[in-house]
């Protein structure tokens, strides 16, 4: 399928998406979040993707944010929508995924961007990367989740500082934060999560699944987090890739996952 603002490859098992919009600094549209959508539909039908590389192009942006000039004039319910729409579009999509996606933050991740890059099951970051939350600086908050993630990765006290200053914070502060996993040069960025990703699709994509699900559960109103992993674990023991690995651990060999 043709894009018009991301990038889609896939390389064995790895799906790469690439939000190519340099000129704006990668900036969110609602082009760019239908075709994102779609993409990471795409990928998660496909049994042979096993990982998702997110990231931006060139060396100065993963995504700079939302673009302020297709909202500017929007009335009051104009705004709830644009919000909700994002929601089910694209970010909580992301977050719910039954296949893991690592955001390669190799620039500015701000607003929309930061949003999107915490949607993601991790980050790994570029030692120039910058990210914050800055909407309050343009009378809003934000509002594709920032609110809700950003305390659940960096603690209420740190993720209301970033919010109220509207402050950046560079890669180093934001990996002591536990906002990244891990920091690197822009050079070893993709190779860094390729690596990664390349662990990852060793393992049964039934069991990554569930382990999302119920990691997930934790943070979902009404829902019992340790009941959803008995119930995750449970499921596990039906499937061919619990009997394959158990198998292979049995007769001492490495095991092959179907993903079945």
């Amino acid at each position: 399928m043709n894009y018009e603002n991301i990038l889609v490859e896939q390389k064995d098992h790895i799906q790469y998406i690439t939000i190519n919009r340099p000129s704006q600094l990668n900036a969110l549209n609602k082009v760019t979040i239908e075709e994102l959508s779609q993409a990471l539909e795409a990928a998660e039908e496909d049994s042979a993707i096993r990982v998702i590389i997110l990231t931006g192009s060139g060396e100065k942006a993963f995504v700079a944010g939302a673009d302020i000039k297709e909202f500017a004039n929007f009335s009051v319910e104009e705004g709830k929508l644009l919000s909700a729409e994002g929601h089910t579009k694209l970010f909580n999509l992301v977050e719910n995924l039954s296949t893991p996606v690592i955001a390669a933050v190799n620039g500015f991740a701000l607003g929309g961007g930061l949003e999107l890059a915490m949607s993601c099951h991790f980050r790994i970051a570029s030692d120039n990367a910058k990210l914050g939350l800055p909407e309050v600086s343009l009378g809003v908050i934000p509002g594709y989740g920032g609110t809700q993630r950003l305390p659940q990765l960096v603690g209420k006290g740190k993720a209301n500082e970033m919010i109220m200053t509207a402050g950046m914070i560079g890669a180093d502060e934001a990996k002591s934060w536990g906002l990244v996993n891990d920091v690197v040069a822009q050079a070893d960025l993709m190779g860094t999560c390729e690596k990664i990703a390349e662990k990852i699709t060793r393992n049964s994509p039934r069991a990554i699944s569930a382990a999302i699900a119920a990691v997930n559960a934790q943070y979902k109103d009404g829902i019992d987090g340790f009941k959803a992993e008995i119930s995750e674990f449970g499921k596990c023991f039906g499937t061919a890739d619990f009997k394959e690995g158990t198998t292979a651990f049995v007769e001492k060999r490495k095991p092959t996952f179907t993903g079945e």
